[in-house]
């Protein structure tokens, strides 16, 4: 499998700084895998309040496309490199401002989201954009496939070390320690960028113009309602689902060894996509993904122990990349196929993220209504996790109304990133 998929050489040189972005994407993933999967429970022990926690999540998602509108910006006229410092500088200072505000959380938490949320999106739109410049078609390959087994390995390392070092040490000194690394290899992240070669931008930024594509091109109008409705699930999925397991387990070793079954599930998961599903075969695939992704669900209604978690770890990760990986094919294909499709990338790519965050949004404001109107919450937040649940479903609607012609293209985006979608650095 490493030979043939995460391994193989690409026929032409690897550029350095495809190399380094590389080292960049690993550092990013091992470090958020090691402490930002235990954050909410973090936060959690400190306020056990869930609508506490709902608004931390909320400012994350609501910074996160405000922040990718003006790096959006700031990469069509200054240097990306420094939009991409810019991000992970914001990621470091929110471990910064964990590691010492500590048992003081709760008093900062809007403070705390809005970093993460800042963060996130300074680093995803000049990563996005980097990786499309530093790739060629004979690279492109190489570099997805390596990131793949980079953002498996740090999920599967760094969630179970962060696990296993909180379960063994003291709560405040496990925390301390796991924000300590993560703080240190963000740190080492912003180093290599100084690697990079600078790249100047020019240009006039033009989002609205790429919003009101959807009215002159159903294509991209199916593929962002998708796109919002991917967001409607994961908003709440993305927080909501390792606190249920704590609260079941009482252990974050029990959250780490999840998030372990889960990263090694899904790299198999991503294996077999890659290699058997064709592109004429995208829509069933998509479909299919949607089924399992819904059908899951009903193993966290029935939750009654950590067998019942470790079976829904199994499914969705074995199905969201069935889900993901065709839907994004999907999306890129279209915007290749877009109007002025290589000089309006960056925001082609900014409207789609918003079209994401604008559905994560919805669903932790649905989450906060639920859980201040009923008393105790959990159980109607179990119903309403089901609901929304069955967004994958919705996304396969949406992506059957799509119909590529074979029209001429202009050079195609990049590929779709890595293992995970959204930044939570929680479960699937």
């Amino acid at each position: 499998m490493i030979k043939t998929w995460l391994f193989a050489a690409p026929k032409t040189r690897v550029p350095k700084d495809l190399l380094i972005l590389l080292a960049i994407s690993g550092l990013y993933f091992l470090s958020l895998s090691l402490s930002n999967t235990f954050v909410n429970v973090f936060l959690w022990k400190h306020t056990k309040n869930l609508i506490d926690i709902g608004f931390y999540n909320f400012m994350i998602v609501l910074f996160q496309p405000v922040t990718f509108l003006i790096a959006g910006r700031l990469a069509k006229k200054i240097d990306r490199v420094l939009v991409l410092r810019t991000g992970i500088s914001f990621l470091a200072l929110f471990f910064v401002s964990v590691l010492f505000l500590g048992a003081h959380a709760r008093q900062f938490l809007l403070l705390f989201g809005g970093l993460l949320g800042i963060g996130y999106g300074f680093y995803w739109c000049a990563f996005n954009v980097l990786t499309f410049e530093v790739t060629e078609p004979e690279t492109r390959d190489f570099f997805n496939g390596f990131q793949g087994l980079l953002t498996a390995l740090g999920g599967m390392v760094g969630a179970a070390a962060g696990g296993w070092l909180i379960a063994a040490l003291s709560d405040e000194i496990g925390y301390k320690i796991i924000f300590a690394l993560s703080l240190l290899l963000f740190g080492i992240a912003v180093f290599a960028s100084f690697f990079l070669k600078r790249r100047p931008a020019a240009g006039e930024f033009a989002v609205m113009r790429i919003i009101g594509e959807r009215k002159r091109n159903p294509n991209w109008n199916a593929v962002l309602n998708a796109r919002f409705f991917q967001g409607l699930r994961e908003g709440t999925f993305l927080f909501f689902i390792g606190i249920l397991i704590f609260l079941t387990t009482k252990s974050e070793w029990a959250l780490g060894k999840f998030a372990l079954v889960e990263s090694g599930i899904m790299l198999l998961s991503y294996y077999a996509v890659s290699h058997f599903v064709k592109p004429v075969g995208r829509k069933k695939a998509i479909l299919a993904g949607g089924l399992l992704l819904s059908a899951s669900v009903l193993l966290l209604f029935a939750a009654h122990g950590f067998a019942f978690f470790i079976a829904y770890a199994v499914v969705t990760a074995g199905a969201y990349p069935l889900l993901s990986v065709p839907y994004m094919s999907l999306a890129y294909d279209t915007i290749g196929k877009g109007w002025e499709a290589g000089e309006r990338r960056v925001e082609y790519i900014v409207v789609l993220d918003l079209f994401y965050n604008a559905g994560r949004l919805l669903s932790i404001l649905l989450f906060l209504i639920v859980a201040q109107a009923f008393d105790p919450p959990f159980i109607a937040l179990r119903y309403f996790v089901m609901g929304i649940g069955a967004a994958p479903l919705a996304m396969s609607v949406f992506v059957r109304r799509i119909a590529l012609t074979d029209q001429p293209r202009e050079k195609a985006l990049m590929q779709p990133r890595g293992i995970k979608d959204g930044e939570s650095g929680s479960t699937v």
